[in-house]
């Protein structure tokens, strides 16, 4: 993302570009790298440090938060909640877009399929790959933990056996266990 810095009756100092950069860090992060450029206007009035906040991201959308504050960094953190604000509506109007899209395409085809059963089924792709840290656990152990994540599943190592194992959720809500042989 290009970063324009521009200082009104101050002088742009190495700590000033520092705060800057991860206030824009963490919105960059947030918009999944959708972010094209930033302009950044410091000005500085009496005792009033002022922050204008101006994101364009793609798809000719643009962002922009103003803060006041008696210091740089919360001047620069209330312009930047201001921007992460609006850029988790956007990614909230990105990601329901698609989900829409997808079922509206999906309940296009339905009849097109239906009159076509020879059709081939759509190519399946993976979502997401997601990093587990194995512990070694009990059994009684991993119930516990699958009642405190959001998943539907742990993966452990078996403190008796040390083999790998995974506890699930049924959809009858009982808990089923996958052992090796």
């Amino acid at each position: 993302m290009r970063v324009d810095i521009t200082g009104r009756h101050i002088d742009i100092t190495p700590g000033l570009r520092q705060l800057i950069g991860k206030s824009l860090a963490k919105i960059e992060r947030l918009l999944n790298d959708r972010a094209v450029s930033a302009t950044v206007v410091l000005t500085k009035e009496k005792y009033r440090h002022n922050t204008e906040l101006v994101i364009h991201a793609k798809g000719d959308h643009t962002l922009s938060g103003v803060g006041e504050g008696n210091t740089w960094p919360l001047s620069v953190r209330k312009a930047a909640a201001k921007i992460e604000h609006q850029a988790q509506k956007l990614k909230s109007r990105w990601t329901e877009g698609k989900r829409q899209r997808k079922n509206n395409r999906a309940a296009g085809e339905a009849p097109a399929a239906a009159a076509a059963p020879a059709a081939t089924a759509p190519a399946r792709r993976r979502v997401r790959a997601t990093r587990y840290a194995v512990k070694a656990m009990s059994i009684d152990d991993a119930m516990l933990r699958l009642d405190a994540v959001p998943e539907a599943f742990v993966v452990f190592r078996n403190a008796e056996t040390d083999a790998m194992s995974i506890l699930f959720t049924r959809k009858d809500g009982r808990l089923g266990l996958i052992e090796p042989d």
